[in-house]
């Protein structure tokens, strides 16, 4: 039975990952290369914020349950705008990348802004899955029963749902914040930092998990949905690729092959 957990919640929380990178990336090999440097710019952010948390609670040392509460709040802030920060670092780096290229080879197409914050994304998304899931998918391998105790006995499940949502709002997230980078609407920024402040916070409200879970997914819908037009999507391009009419689709396909 605890292999049947480990290896569904594996699947739920990294089997859409999987599947984007395997059919979309694992082919070039540039995507690859910046699949990992986007991976490793969210290792780093990671980094800066277990500095931040480390020197918090060494000022404080204080064991009040109140005191650890409220520095939980403010880690989970830190860290969520030092990954921001860094998600427009990458920005910055690719703008420069791109434009360098096109000056050396002006004959030469460089891949689409679009392109590389659904590759950076997908980065981000990926390695804060690993982080966030990877123990809590070990100890799914036992010993133990969960909810023996009365705690919820779907706490795998939910997380592993959790975990699908951070890793798809990462792909988002990026696609949108560069956009905004790339127009100058600075709104959209704002919405990707206050939406990644919000998944953050309704993590605070467990053993409410269905609550936390339904408001989560509510939100990768329409983000989903931004991104897509964002991207250049329309509702009729939609219809052509889910009734396999798209030309454009049919013939990259043909191509790769």
């Amino acid at each position: 039975m605890t292999a049947a957990v480990f290896f569904g919640c594996a699947f739920i929380a990294f089997g859409p990952a999987l599947a984007l990178y395997i059919f979309t990336i694992a082919t070039e090999p540039l995507r690859i290369i910046l699949l990992i440097v986007g991976a490793f710019f969210w290792l780093v952010s990671l980094l800066l914020s277990s500095l931040v948390w480390f020197m918090a609670t060494a000022i404080t040392d204080n064991k009040d349950e109140r005191v650890q509460k409220y520095l939980l709040i403010f880690g989970v802030l830190v860290s969520v705008l030092i990954q921001e920060t860094f998600r427009f670092a990458y920005y910055k780096l690719l703008k420069k990348a791109s434009e360098g290229l096109k000056s050396l080879n002006p004959d030469e197409t460089a891949p689409s802004m679009q392109l590389l914050a659904y590759v950076s994304g997908l980065g981000f998304g990926i390695m804060s899955g690993v982080f966030s899931f990877v123990n809590t998918l070990s100890d799914s391998l036992g010993p133990g029963t969960v909810g023996i105790h009365g705690d919820p006995p779907q706490f795998f499940l939910n997380s592993a749902f959790m975990t699908l949502v951070v890793v798809l709002l990462h792909i988002f997230w990026g696609i949108v914040f560069f956009d905004g980078c790339e127009k100058k609407k600075w709104y959209t920024v704002l919405v990707v930092l206050l939406t990644h402040l919000l998944i953050s916070a309704l993590t605070f409200i467990s053993p409410h998990y269905g609550l936390s879970l339904v408001l989560s997914y509510i939100i990768v819908v329409l983000m989903g949905i931004w991104a897509f037009f964002v991207s250049g999507g329309s509702c009729r391009s939609l219809k052509l690729c889910l009734l396999c009419q798209d030309k454009d689709f049919l013939l990259f396909n043909q191509r790769s092959r």
